[in-house]
């Protein structure tokens, strides 16, 4: 059996839905039309198809990908993050307090030797000091943090597996 017939079987999706997934990942500006004919369909099933994808949620978001040097936050830290105590309140005001800051574009809840992975997103060494002296600190709910910087960016695709 082919592998896009077992996606099928788990996921719903057929051929097709998965090449629309791929091509709209690719290129969200893609009008309908463009896309139905990639497709070998006309704009009204591809239409169709994209609604329920996003309806389904397999599609989240449409957003543009922006240039960080360009908005002046060139300097990228990853902090690894550890709680104080684990508890749900801790987790919990950790968590809010991150939804709040422009700084970290993505956080994750991580298992190992810390609790969270931030990735940071500033404009020098020195804002990167301030976020965590004037902000991290500010959480007593933190138990300790490490930081690692980019030096050069290898591959960011912002791009997820679609088989």
């Amino acid at each position: 059996m082919p592998i896009w017939q077992n996606i099928f079987l788990m996921t719903g999706l057929d051929a097709t839905d998965i090449a629309i997934l791929r091509i709209l990942q690719e290129d969200a500006e893609l009008t309908t039309r463009q896309i139905a004919q990639r497709v070998h369909l006309s704009a009204t099933p591809v239409f169709e198809r994209i609604k329920r994808l996003k309806a389904e949620g397999y599609i989240k978001k449409v957003a543009a990908v922006l240039d960080q040097e360009k908005l002046g936050c060139s300097f990228v830290a990853f902090c690894y993050i550890k709680m104080k105590q684990h508890t749900f309140d801790n987790a919990r005001t950790f968590m809010d307090a991150v939804q709040r800051l422009d700084e970290v574009g993505e956080c994750y809840n991580i298992s190992g030797d810390y609790d969270f992975l931030m990735k940071v997103y500033v404009s020098s060494m020195k804002e990167y000091q301030q976020f965590v002296l004037r902000i991290l600190g500010e959480l007593d709910c933190i138990g300790g943090l490490n930081s690692s910087f980019v030096m050069g960016e290898v591959k960011n695709s912002y791009s997820v597996p679609v088989r």
